[in-house]
């Protein structure tokens, strides 16, 4: 996707309060007014300011208080600082258990992650995917019988249960989420994902959804850890594109994602660490703070 499909595609998502807030930003830097309208007929230029570091600091600059901006534009915004950041950080630390952190010097590998302004795009939209789960029933034969089963887009246990339960044709879109989730959880609750690990049949479980082949399955065998989710996350994402009926632009960055998965996920895990759950920052206190 070039810059001007990426910028068309915020476009659609920003509000007027968001559009309002960069016309701002731009503003305060050429002292000419601008006028917020215009920048949803002029996407290069949205995407430019929303590079701007002005931006993030206009929306998270730590002034002690929140501005009317959407989730995504916070989202998007704090995805932009990292690439920023991220562009002259010489390692970055890697998370080996509760409140735990190792330098890693990867640091370069996630600038190229980070490079593509499509995919910082779809972390933004992850992200902000999940400030509302979806959750439900529906209902599912087993052993001969139509049982009641429960969902939630955050367990990814019983959101691969849908896949015994939808047609073939809704499986692309299952499996999409199936990758959203994993890659939610270990970049923004790693700790989380890991200390809370699951049984050996919810696992198995696991390892079935993603059709692993069985010497895939003994390697991964075990209390699952953060390779354990990365693969799993990897592999859906591949179902994703490979078996929906339409390759589109957006498939493509999916599976851009699923080939550099550990990336996506450690770019979430600074992004967790440095904006969202920081003291202080009035968009994601701590409850009762």
């Amino acid at each position: 996707m070039d810059r001007f499909l990426v910028g068309s595609e915020y476009a659609g998502q920003l509000t007027d309060a968001d559009l309002g807030l960069l016309a701002s930003v731009a503003a305060a830097g050429t002292g000419a007014a601008v006028d917020a309208s215009s920048l949803r007929s002029d996407p290069v230029t949205l995407l430019r300011l929303l590079e701007d570091p002005g931006a993030f600091r206009a929306v998270l600059g730590g002034r002690g208080e929140a501005v009317p901006a959407s989730p995504f534009l916070v989202f998007a915004l704090s995805v932009q600082r990292a690439a920023a950041e991220l562009a002259s950080a010489g390692h970055v630390p890697e998370r080996t258990g509760p409140r735990q952190r190792v330098p890693l010097f990867d640091a370069p590998a996630l600038r190229d992650f980070l490079a593509a302004p499509a995919r910082r795009l779809f972390l933004a939209e992850l992200l902000a995917s999940f400030t509302r789960v979806a959750s439900g029933r529906y209902r599912a034969r087993v052993g001969g019988r139509m049982r009641t089963r429960r969902f939630s887009e955050l367990d990814p246990v019983r959101l691969a249960g849908l896949l015994e339960a939808v047609p073939r044709a809704e499986r692309p879109g299952v499996y999409r989420r199936l990758g959203d989730v994993t890659l939610f959880l270990t970049g923004v609750f790693p700790d989380y994902s890991t200390a809370h690990a699951l049984g050996p049949v919810n696992a198995a479980r696991l390892l079935r959804a993603a059709d692993l082949p069985a010497s895939q399955q003994d390697r991964l065998a075990g209390p699952p850890g953060i390779e354990f989710w990365e693969h799993l996350g990897a592999r859906w994402y591949r179902a994703a594109r490979d078996l929906a009926p339409v390759a589109t632009a957006r498939l493509t960055v999916v599976g851009e994602v699923a080939d550099r998965f550990r990336q996506a996920r450690r770019v979430l895990n600074h992004i967790t660490d440095q904006y969202l759950f920081p003291s202080g920052n009035p968009w994601f206190a701590q409850p009762g703070s």
